[in-house]
């Protein structure tokens, strides 16, 4: 019977020495493996920091500006409470987006040890990323930044300093769902303030001069339509990359699917936590995605 050159092609990389496991690094032991998960990239550090200095000057322009000279204190109260609790709800997810390990493959897994231990059939074959030394698992890509190989990886977002991935697209979607919100909300109340003070007498309307007041103003609204626009865009597209069960790399590649289509409430469950609850809404609560599958290593 004649092989052909792809099933020759196969059952070399399917052999130990194909995959060179003697220049791998062994991965890190279990006791490293509890540390937290931080990315010591100075692009994503400065851009994290800008994001919760941009949220902090709203509230500022928000509290001090327009909610406490305001003689409504029945308005101001709602306002400052409502605007106050999307703006740390949005904070706290993207804290918990930066800081949750988004699905790194173990560094250092293409041992001879660990290939053999997967017991490959002829005709299976495994990849190796060359980059980190990983055995990749299926739907899993190599992250430049993060120098590591994360399964299902979506992007990597310098905004939060990480990638987003299979455990930490939750709270991506939460911080660009709360922050539309609250620059929609931002916008609503700069626009009720202007017609208040163009009523009403300016040096009233503002504990600080007229012309700093405008200037704060118009601060805020451009940073609330452009934070809005761009938030709106990215949560849209990360729902319906949920919903499709496609990332956006895959998109992008245009990659064959070669796992199981499901419906789109079981792919949002998948990402959000069994079974549908008020959960979803928190950046506190771990989704709880029941028994995970095997990670797919052979193909």
């Amino acid at each position: 019977m004649m092989i052909s050159s792809v099933h020759r092609f196969r059952d070399i990389e399917r052999t130990p020495e194909y995959l060179q496991p003697e220049k791998c690094v062994p991965p890190p032991s279990r006791a490293s493996l509890g540390t937290m998960w931080f990315i010591r990239d100075g692009c994503g550090i400065a851009c994290a920091v800008v994001t919760w200095m941009l949220v902090f000057y709203a509230d500022f322009v928000v509290l001090l500006v327009m909610l406490v000279p305001s003689r409504d204190y029945i308005y101001s109260v709602i306002n400052g409470t409502l605007f106050n609790t999307l703006a740390f709800l949005a904070l706290a997810s993207h804290f918990r987006a930066m800081l949750t390990d988004p699905g790194a493959v173990p560094k250092g897994n293409a041992t001879k040890e660990f290939i053999e231990s997967l017991q490959l059939k002829p005709g299976q074959v495994v990849y190796k990323c060359p980059k980190c030394c990983s055995i990749k698992p299926d739907r899993a890509h190599h992250c430049s930044v993060c120098k590591r190989c994360i399964r299902k990886m979506d992007h990597h977002c310098p905004w939060v300093n990480n990638c987003v991935g299979e455990n930490n697209q939750k709270y991506f979607v939460l911080f660009t769902m709360y922050i539309a919100l609250i620059s929609l909300h931002a916008l609503i109340m700069v626009g009720f303030h202007f017609l208040y003070c163009f009523e009403e007498d300016w040096t009233k309307c503002s504990s600080f001069s007229p012309p700093t007041t405008v200037i704060l103003l118009i601060l805020l609204c451009f940073e609330a339509l452009l934070f809005l626009i761009f938030t709106s865009v990215m949560f849209g597209t990360q729902v319906h990359s949920i919903c499709t069960d496609e990332t956006g790399i895959e998109q992008l590649k245009k990659e064959e699917r070669r796992w199981a289509k499901k419906t789109k409430w079981m792919n949002m469950k998948a990402v959000f936590g069994h079974p549908f609850s008020i959960a979803w809404l928190s950046p506190f609560a771990t989704p709880d995605q029941g028994k995970a599958d095997p990670y797919q290593y052979v193909v």
